[in-house]
């Protein structure tokens, strides 16, 4: 039996505020004793740099521009899904029969597919947020019906629990 905790592969969005949150919770994984990989399209997976975590690339379908080779963002999130999830099953096959398998998917928010591909494989997974605890609980307020959407749209300001009073230009773009 190994020594070896486990091996945590972390799937992210390929963008710079979602891959430096999850490059950094792979290296304190590292350093808690897990083998972590950082999973990301092939277009930034070059500019990465990690000593203690490994770095490998999955494919979005435009592997030579990522996101601005495609022709709309739909055209885009659907290519990511479906070649992200056959090239995320490849990444997990390959380390099956290692010294290391893969036996956890931390994936991004915005990618939930990759639950569905931990799900194939039989190994655990868990959703990694990427944005503020403000957002989240903007979310959370929204979902408990507390909080509606043509609300913030108004002129008023949103006022929620532990927060100061918060106007069209503090909230996140797509919301305001």
């Amino acid at each position: 039996m190994s020594n070896q905790k486990g091996h945590v592969v972390e799937l992210t969005y390929p963008a710079q505020g979602h891959i430096n949150p999850l490059l950094q919770f792979a290296k304190r994984l590292a350093s808690k004793g897990l083998k972590a990989t950082l999973a990301t399209t092939h277009y930034p997976v070059k500019s990465i740099h990690a000593t203690t975590v490994g770095v490998e690339p999955i494919s979005d379908g435009y592997d030579e521009g990522g996101y601005k080779q495609a022709p709309s963002t739909e055209a885009y999130l659907e290519s990511f899904k479906s070649v992200g999830s056959r090239t995320l099953s490849e990444l997990i096959s390959k380390f099956k029969d290692s010294a290391s398998p893969i036996n956890c998917v931390v994936y991004d928010s915005l990618l939930p597919w990759a639950l569905d591909v931990a799900r194939q494989f039989g190994i655990y997974a868990a959703v990694f947020l990427t944005n503020s605890t403000f957002v989240c609980s903007m979310y959370w307020h929204i979902d408990h019906g507390r909080l509606t959407l043509p609300e913030m749209q108004a002129t008023e300001p949103v006022l929620l629990p532990g927060l100061p009073s918060l106007g069209p230009a503090d909230l996140p773009s797509f919301l305001a």
